[in-house]
């Protein structure tokens, strides 16, 4: 199936902690999520931090050629997109690709900011690559009264989040310390998926079958990402070689997230916000405030 025209997801990927397997599984949900429509990820890390410039296999100009606090057309933000090829067809990276010498790019700290960014380039699956440890921020800005990052993210139109740890002891721990951050404040804990990933070959330990069974009723889905050599040695450089139960992970995590989303909003997905698209004129990248679900602005 494909999404409706004007319908769009957009999929915050988080990280219990450490090691959590966080970028490869926005690769797996960028890849996997083709046959929907047109797919991209938005790679929030810093770049020292980040694998995703190495990987595409056509880099485009990279954020730098669109200023968060200036105007941007469509073909802008398209050339900006590198291109990664995977096994249902091709999907789009926003990520920096300046040499590693240049000073740091002042990438938005603000989820509203990449949801128009991605909105103004029209894709209707977007993943985004977040690099922040979510129950530190959610327990910072609680503490402290502060605006917190999670939740924003968690608050974007048709957001379905992300929650990825290890399948380790200190990895289900600091997955379930995240839970129950998200849940004392409040956060979607019923529309979340839960990815576990694997950082080697073997059985699941004991303890992390017992964490999963727990989650199932707290969340809306727990899937289980296998190890894959190939992700080990060469990242998502070739998506397209990824193994077998890899790809049906993949498959897995989009089918998880499709459910969620039409328990949520309904099958079919009504239309989502947008940002007027005019060819000649440029749209904002830095919205006050996201739209509200459903409304198109203009």
């Amino acid at each position: 199936m494909t999404l409706p025209a004007r319908s769009r997801l957009f999929l915050p990927v988080l990280g219990a902690g450490g090691g959590s397997g966080r970028t490869t599984v926005a690769g797996l949900l960028a890849c996997s999520s083709t046959f929907l429509g047109t797919s991209v990820v938005l790679d929030t890390a810093p770049r020292l931090a980040s694998p995703w410039p190495s990987w595409p296999s056509s880099p485009g100009s990279g954020l730098a050629s669109v200023p968060p606090d200036q105007p941007f057309t469509r073909a802008q933000v398209h050339a900006a997109a590198s291109r990664c090829i995977g096994p249902g067809g091709e999907w789009a990276v926003l990520t920096d690709h300046r040499e590693w010498n240049h000073g740091p790019l002042p990438l938005p700290a603000e989820p509203a900011a990449w949801y128009q960014l991605a909105a103004g380039g029209g894709w209707q699956t977007t993943v985004a690559d977040t690099s922040h440890p979510i129950a530190h921020d959610i327990v910072t800005a609680r503490t402290e009264r502060l605006p917190g990052l999670t939740a924003a993210w968690c608050s974007l139109p048709f957001a379905i989040p992300v929650l990825c740890a290890p399948t380790t002891g200190p990895g289900v721990a600091a997955l379930q310390t995240a839970v129950k951050a998200a849940s004392a404040e409040g956060l979607p804990l019923r529309r979340m998926v839960v990815a576990l990933t694997a950082p080697g070959e073997g059985r699941l330990p004991a303890a992390v079958k017992a964490a999963a069974t727990m989650l199932q009723s707290q969340v809306s889905a727990v899937v289980t990402v296998p190890f894959d050599p190939h992700i080990r040695n060469h990242g998502l450089a070739q998506a397209n070689r990824l193994g077998r139960r890899t790809a049906e992970a993949g498959a897995a995590l989009v089918k998880a997230v499709l459910a969620s989303a039409h328990r949520t909003w309904g099958d079919p997905l009504p239309p989502a916000a947008a940002p007027a698209s005019l060819s000649t004129q440029a749209v904002p990248v830095r919205p006050a405030q996201p739209a509200p679900e459903g409304v198109l602005t203009s």
